[in-house]
């Protein structure tokens, strides 16, 4: 007889990261923000000109990163332009070094809640 699996608890600092995280799991995603970086912002057929991808393929990979906090979207004119947004980035950078620092042997239980209770981490 197989046992069921607990319901994992999650307190929101977690899931926001696991969102940013899933965003980041694409590698197209991870060209496209390499992409955004070069420039202040662009629009998304700068993004499809630089890589091999269809045009509603793009667009569904920036509305993944828009939609996780990590590229920020605005109207201009006819088109939408995307950028980075540079603080959520390293937001996400802050939480995966503080998960990796709370997950090195041996830990004390209150170093893994360190990274939840920062102000502005993750939130």
């Amino acid at each position: 007889m197989k046992l069921a699996a607990p319901p994992i608890a999650s307190d929101p600092a977690s899931a926001h990261l696991a969102e940013r995280l899933g965003a980041l799991s694409h590698p197209a995603r991870l060209e496209i923000l390499k992409h955004l970086s070069l420039s202040a912002r662009c629009c998304c057929k700068d993004v499809v000109g630089r890589l091999d991808l269809a045009q509603s393929t793009v667009s569904q990979h920036l509305k993944v990163l828009v939609e996780a906090g990590l590229v920020r979207v605005r109207p201009d004119r006819q088109r939408s332009l995307y950028e980075i947004d540079h603080v959520a980035l390293a937001e996400t950078a802050e939480g995966v070094a503080a998960l990796a620092a709370c997950c090195q042997p041996p830990v004390p239980a209150e170093r893994c809640n360190e990274w939840r209770e920062e102000p502005g981490a993750l939130g």
